[in-house]
C-alpha cells in the first residue's frame, strides 16, 4: 500500500496548518498502532507522529483523541506540543482556546506558530487581546508567529483590532506587513496598503468601520501537483478546503 495510516483517513483530511504530512508518514499504521505510538512513553518521536497521524483521521476529534492532544500540550517535548496544539487547531472547540493561547507563550517557536494558527481556526474573543500583544514585536520576535497571529485577528470585527493591526502596519518583515493589510482588507474592504496615515485618517473619518467587511476564511495549505503526483496510486497533494472558524457565528450580510 502507499499512503499512510490504513484506515484514519485520507490526504484531504490533514491538520490544520499541516504544510507536509510527507515526514510523518508510517506505511500501513492501524488506528491502535498509531495511538500506541501517541503513548509511547519511552519515544517523543513515536508520540509526534502518533499524534499527527491520529488528528489527521476523519475520528481524531473524537473524546479520547481529544483527551490526548490536551495531554500532549505539557509534554516536555516541544515536537509533540507542537502536534498536539496543531490537532486542537484543527478538532478543538472555543472551550479549548485558553490552553491554546497559553501555547502563545512557550518557549519554542514551532509551538508558538502553531498556537498562532489554531486561533485563525477556533474563535472566541478571549483570543483577541493575547492576538494583539503577539503582533507587537516588542513583544514576539519571531516573524511567522506575528504573521499567523495577524491572520487570525482578521475574524474580529472590533474597533480595537482594526487600531492594532494598523500600528503593525510599522512592523519592519514583509511577510507580517502582507498579513496585516490582508486581515485589514477582510474586516474593512478596505486597501491603503502600508500607509498608516491614510489608515488613521480613514479610520478617524469613519462611523461604521466594517461597512465593507469581508467574510473570514482561515488560510489552508494548498500546492499543485507535483509530476510523480500524476501517477496512479501516488498520495495527492494534502491540501486542505477552508472554511470559517468552529465557534464563529454565520455573518449575514445585508442585501
Amino acid at each position: 500500500m502507499i499512503g499512510a495510516l490504513s484506515g484514519c483517513g485520507t490526504f484531504d483530511n490533514v491538520p490544520r496548518g499541516t504544510e507536509s504530512l510527507l515526514e510523518v508518514i508510517v506505511p500501513q499504521t492501524s488506528p491502535s498502532e498509531a495511538a500506541e505510538m501517541a503513548t509511547d512513553e519511552y519515544s517523543a518521536e513515536n508520540r509526534y507522529r502518533g499524534t499527527t497521524l491520529l488528528s489527521n483521521a476523519d475520528f481524531g476529534g473524537d473524546g479520547v483523541y481529544l483527551e490526548l492532544y490536551l495531554d500532549g500540550m505539557s509534554d516536555p517535548d516541544s515536537g509533540v506540543r507542537s502536534a498536539s496544539v496543531r490537532a486542537l487547531g484543527r478538532h478543538g472547540d472555543p472551550e479549548h482556546v485558553d490552553l491554546i493561547i497559553s501555547a502563545l507563550d512557550d518557549e519554542n517557536r514551532i509551538v508558538r506558530v502553531e498556537a498562532a494558527r489554531a486561533l485563525q481556526r477556533v474563535h472566541s474573543e478571549t483570543a483577541i487581546e493575547p492576538l494583539i500583544q503577539v503582533i507587537n514585536e516588542e513583544n514576539e520576535k519571531d516573524v511567522d508567529v506575528r504573521a499567523a497571529a495577524a491572520d487570525a485577528l482578521g475574524q474580529y470585527r472590533e474597533s480595537e483590532v482594526v487600531q492594532a493591526l494598523i500600528s503593525a502596519l510599522k512592523d519592519a518583515r514583509l511577510v507580517v506587513n502582507n498579513r496585516v493589510q490582508h486581515s485589514l482588507l477582510m474586516l474593512t474592504g478596505q486597501n491603503f496598503g502600508l500607509d498608516r496615515r491614510a489608515w488613521i485618517d480613514w479610520y478617524n473619518d469613519t462611523d461604521d468601520l466594517f461597512e465593507a467587511a469581508q467574510p473570514y476564511t482561515y488560510p489552508v495549505f494548498n500546492r499543485k501537483k507535483r509530476i510523480v503526483e500524476y501517477l496512479p496510486f501516488v498520495p495527492q497533494p494534502p491540501n486542505e478546503t477552508t472554511s470559517t472558524p468552529v465557534g464563529m457565528d454565520p455573518i449575514i450580510e445585508d442585501d
